[in-house]
């Protein structure tokens, strides 16, 4: 079985954020860089599906020379080649073009990307990816089993689980509830010195068009100020709640 995961080069959420340029581009300067968590759970499951059943895994990333050491992280971890697609992912649509070229041209059976990017929230690439490459699909998907050309995945509903089967090729949108958070794997010192050694061929974009743009970047709110009360003082908090924040 060939196995393809998309992974999203996303900054580490503790990361400070600031925007440049009129608030127009996003700063890089000072960022950690992680592989998107819900790409990692879909990384380790195709692991599990490597280690199983001698699956074929490769990984993917549309964007530039900078994101080459969260794909040589995805190589520690155990994917047997990269591929990086030479262009900045700035839209959904032209993301998931490129992508379905890659999926045509190597005849993947199952690709695995995470529901959502952590950076933008869109969670438009995976069902794209799969309409564009006739695929049958699931979304938010927390559970998946493949035996032969035959797979069985569990998908988060509203209220509950369901559990559908389907048959390969497949492309799944990945989520916490994958794996379990303990098998999440951290690269050892021996995963890092063979990721050097594994191929990471850079692709030339095909030139997909962008359908969407960012225009401006906006900053929640801060948090106001906090107004500590006494227990013993309920004249002052009823006070408070009554004349200043108007809730009673």
């Amino acid at each position: 079985m060939k196995i393809l995961v998309c992974i999203s080069h996303v900054p580490d959420t503790t990361s400070k954020i600031n925007f440049t340029d009129g608030d127009t581009k996003f700063d890089t300067n000072g960022v950690q860089f992680v592989i998107n968590p819900n790409d990692e759970f879909g990384l380790t499951r195709a692991m599990w599906f490597k280690e199983k059943q001698g699956a074929n895994v490769t990984v993917v990333n549309v964007g530039g020379a900078e994101t080459e050491p969260t794909l040589r992280k995805a190589l520690a971890i155990g994917a047997d080649a990269a591929i990086r697609i030479n262009t900045t992912a700035n839209d959904g649509f032209q993301v998931a073009n490129e992508l379905a070229q890659v999926v045509k041209e190597g005849g993947y059976d199952l690709v695995i990307a995470g529901r959502e990017s952590i950076d933008y929230n869109g969670g438009m690439v995976p069902g794209m990816l799969a309409a564009l490459t006739n695929a049958n699909f699931v979304a938010n998907c927390i559970g998946l089993d493949v035996d032969g050309t035959a797979a069985k995945a569990v998908r988060e509903i509203d209220g509950g689980k369901e559990t559908v089967s389907t048959t390969l090729p497949l492309v799944i949108a990945g989520q916490k509830g994958l794996v379990e958070e303990s098998d999440l794997r951290i690269p050892n010192m021996r995963g890092i010195m063979m990721a050097r050694q594994k191929p990471l061929t850079v692709l030339e974009p095909h030139g997909a068009t962008e359908e969407t743009s960012s225009v401006k970047f906006e900053k929640p709110a801060p948090k106001g100020a906090v107004t500590l009360v006494s227990p013993d003082n309920l004249d002052e908090l009823v006070n408070l709640l009554h004349n200043e924040a108007k809730v009673i």
